[in-house]
């Protein structure tokens, strides 16, 4: 499995230096209430105080920014003309998923982010201060909805774990006002679970249905070709510092984060790619390999005679793009 980038250089220095003297047992008590009430289908309104809000950002921002990353990196792919400059990013807590835009896209110029926690927004300019690239940034406090009738349209908008938060009417009007909103492409990342597959499956056909194009992780617009109990997610595996095992108490010097996502686009992608499903089974004889194609869900077999196909196919990850062209 891919190890995903660290945290830029310029956020860790920020979170390590908010991180002084800061008690890592209080930081895991804070981020366990944090954690149980997502669980149970809460939002970020246990995130009242500076520490609730440094206890967030140590234990998700790290599994957040991998799943964002892993998301964008698998949009470039697909489009790699793709250069936006303007940045919204809806529900951004702490900025995560702004950084990892920055990193992916050096064409970004304007970053706009959107929350109704204003101990998280505190925190997210806090952080980006001193950067090079989010020193800039604006953040609009209160309600994404309300405030997105107000803002411009930006070329790439962003939103990931959000939906989830907001009841089935809510989901439908936040993905309408984002929509009008993306200038060029929107990418919504979710949990990796059936819950947030099937939310992402929602608004993947709403939108398609009001016009839109998706660059990945689909190959097509057609419906998905999945069927219960299985569903479409992908695992991103990041290092874990010493800090943040403190938090989880863990002993694993890494973690696995499972998402959903889709990047929806104005026009349709150049290249369409089939997408690899689940982790591709190396046997002595053959790789075997669950991909998403243009046709449906094929189970493609690459047969070691076949030296040249078999070595591009044993480079294969769960969640790759398969290139016509490979």
């Amino acid at each position: 499995m891919m190890i995903s980038p660290p945290l830029p250089a310029e956020l860790k220095a920020a979170l390590d230096g908010k991180l002084q003297g800061f008690s890592r047992t209080d930081a895991a008590q804070r981020s366990q209430k944090i954690s149980t009430t997502y669980r149970a289908g809460g939002g970020s309104g246990t995130i009242k105080s500076e520490a609730d809000a440094l206890a967030y950002a140590l234990a998700r921002m790290p599994a957040t920014y991998a799943a964002v990353a892993a998301s964008l990196n698998a949009l470039t792919e697909v489009a790699p003309d793709l250069g936006p400059e303007t940045l919204l990013d809806v529900g951004a807590g702490p900025g995560t998923a702004s950084w990892a835009a920055a990193e992916a896209f050096p064409s970004l110029q304007s970053f706009t982010l959107l929350d109704a926690n204003a101990t998280l927004s505190r925190l997210a300019l806090e952080l980006a201060r001193d950067s090079t690239r989010l020193a800039n940034c604006r953040y609009l406090p209160g309600d994404a909805g309300a405030n997105l009738a107000e803002v411009s349209e930006a070329d790439l908008v962003v939103a990931s774990y959000v939906i989830g938060e907001l009841s089935e009417g809510d989901q439908r009007k936040l993905a309408e006002a984002m929509w009008a909103k993306a200038r060029h492409v929107l990418v919504v990342i979710e949990p990796g679970t059936p819950a947030g597959y099937a939310r992402i499956l929602t608004l993947r056909q709403q939108l398609i249905a009001a016009g839109a194009y998706v660059a990945a992780p689909c190959p097509h617009e057609k419906p998905c070709p999945l069927t219960a109990p299985d569903w479409c997610h992908f695992s991103q595996r990041l290092p874990r510092s010493q800090a943040h095992r403190q938090i989880k108490g863990a002993e694993v010097p890494f973690e696995d984060e499972r998402f959903i996502y889709v990047a929806l686009t104005r026009r349709p992608p150049a290249t369409r790619a089939a997408r690899v499903l689940a982790p591709p089974d190396l046997g002595k004889a053959e790789i075997t390999a669950k991909l998403c194609t243009e046709q449906g869900v094929e189970l493609a077999k690459v047969p070691r005679r076949d030296k040249v196909a078999y070595a591009s196919a044993r480079r294969w990850r769960w969640g790759d793009a398969i290139l016509s062209e490979s």
